[in-house]
């Protein structure tokens, strides 16, 4: 019978008395892909960093190839074949293709000078194993997503990598970058090596992986085959509850339809998207979809007035604006958030406290002087609102998880006087259970603060049960617009994939 690849067996971690793993086993056979569900915080960057030998379990055994490998270091998981590939790349930006490609064969040759003919073969093949094709000589720091991606695979495949952990590898993909990146997962399966998908997307989960294994609050809760699994059961595990699909209704008032909250006609921007006309009342949630460079987020940066020289009519609740900077765009009630909260959204090093205060300190200040005990109290009373999980207000942001954070960006624009909430991948790197509430809470501030909410993402489930219209963007121009209310998730998968 042949040993498993790589074998955790009753593994236990506590960090400062807190347990972060109670018991768990796991085993990843060769040429396997084996996916690790969990949330946030259930124990799964644990679980890849003692495979990777960064940190020693406090109980439990770790086995290589059938035999026990007791103290696992970084550099002797390396020597044994695994690879980890985490979500930030760990990549050079400043340098190329190749030069990343290449770095560390001549660092482990200890080469003194550079060979760049031998540098760009040795790349050229990295990627031809891959099937794929990169512009060697492009800083890396210039490529999309999917590009740092495959050069990140590239480099561990080079190390002659026997299991490849991929730690969140979809989270800001497109579904047709997914695509292309599941072929390749794909093929290294092929070549004999194995993979760990550590994820808390479920349909990817079940679409890649052949074997399950789920834990929650660090504890194994269940494992197997993965046809044995669906949605449903995966959810159960994971949250331990069941998380009910629904859909939004927008219902107007008794009579006439609402005045229009926003109002879009001819919106045009040269380069970016072209002939705009949208009509969004309060209460709605009007979700937007289209494949990457659409030109869609370059509209809600307009909107947000990130982006001038636009042409065309604007109006919020029938005035006509310009919104040529952010102040306007907050003054007028509009607030963004973007897809990128940790670069773009927070200020990661300050409290949860301020972060969420940070649009809105001066309504709260009298002759410049914050009223302290106020603007505390304010943001304690939208912790408990937004159900957001600390200890306290003064807690870093950055020690937040991704659903909580992405709630703290949401509450810094409810402290506003915001009438139009635009959200760029509201729920980007959240796990299930997180990514139910923040849709809750979406839901609730439409229908109940008649909050008027456009919701940009690349998620068809996510847009198909939040929104009541949906509008598909394609090329800078709006090519259809479809009632949620009687459109499947296949239906407006189908329509994406004919834009290509």
């Amino acid at each position: 019978m042949t040993e498993p690849l790589i074998e955790l067996r009753s593994i236990g971690k506590r960090f400062a008395g807190v347990r972060a793993l109670d018991g768990v086993s796991l085993a990843i056979m060769p040429g396997e892909i084996h996916c690790l569900a969990g949330e946030n915080g259930s124990g799964k960057s644990t679980i890849i960093k003692i495979m990777s030998g960064v940190h020693k379990p406090d109980e439990g055994e770790i086995r290589i190839d059938g035999k026990t490998v007791p103290g696992l270091t970084t550099r002797e998981s390396i020597r044994h074949g695994v690879q980890v590939i985490y979500q930030d790349f760990s990549l050079f930006g400043n340098l190329t293709v190749a030069e990343n490609l290449a770095l560390n064969t001549a660092l482990r040759e200890r080469r003194k000078f550079v060979n760049w003919g031998g540098v760009r073969a040795l790349a050229r093949r990295a990627l031809e194993r891959l099937d794929v094709d990169l512009d060697l000589d492009a800083e890396v720091g210039s490529l999309p997503t999917a590009g740092k991606q495959i050069v990140a695979i590239a480099r561990a495949l080079m190390s002659d990598a026997r299991l490849l952990i991929m730690d969140e590898p979809t989270t800001a993909l497109t579904r047709h970058e997914v695509d292309a990146l599941f072929r390749i997962v794909r093929d290294i399966q092929r070549q004999g090596i194995a993979v760990l998908f550590v994820s808390h997307k479920m349909r990817e989960m079940l679409e890649i992986s052949e074997q399950l294994t789920v834990i929650r609050n660090g504890r194994k809760v269940v494992e197997g085959p993965t046809g044995d699994f669906d949605e449903a059961s995966i959810t159960r595990a994971m949250t331990g509850q069941d998380i009910r699909d629904e859909r939004y209704v927008w219902t107007p008032p008794a009579g006439a339809a609402p005045a229009p909250r926003l109002e879009m006609r001819g919106l045009t921007l040269p380069g970016a998207f072209e002939d705009l006309n949208l009509t969004l009342r309060p209460g709605e949630i009007v979700g937007l979809s289209g494949l990457l460079g659409s030109g869609r987020t370059d509209m809600a940066l307009a909107l947000f007035g990130l982006e001038t020289g636009w042409t065309g009519e604007l109006r919020i609740d029938g005035e006509p604006v310009r919104l040529r900077n952010v102040q306007e765009a907050i003054r007028h009630g509009v607030s963004y958030v973007p897809e990128d909260r940790l670069t773009e959204g927070l200020f990661l090093n300050q409290s949860i406290n301020r972060n969420m205060l940070a649009s809105s300190y001066e309504e709260h200040a009298r002759l410049s002087v914050i009223d302290r005990p106020v603007v505390n109290d304010l943001a304690q009373r939208m912790i408990a609102a937004m159900h957001i999980a600390t200890p306290s207000g003064e807690k870093p942001v950055g020690q937040l998880s991704g659903g909580n954070q992405q709630r703290v960006v949401i509450a810094r624009w409810l402290l506003t006087d915001a009438r139009v909430l635009i959200l760029n991948g509201p729920t980007v790197g959240v796990d299930v259970g997180s990514k139910a509430e923040i849709h809750r809470i979406i839901r609730g501030l439409a229908r109940d603060k008649g909050l008027s909410v456009l919701m940009i993402s690349d998620d068809v489930p996510e847009l198909v049960q939040n929104c009541n219209r949906i509008v598909v963007m394609h090329r800078g121009r709006f090519v259809q617009e479809l009632d949620a209310a009687t459109t499947t998730e296949e239906q407006v998968g189908d329509l994406l994939k004919g834009l290509r």
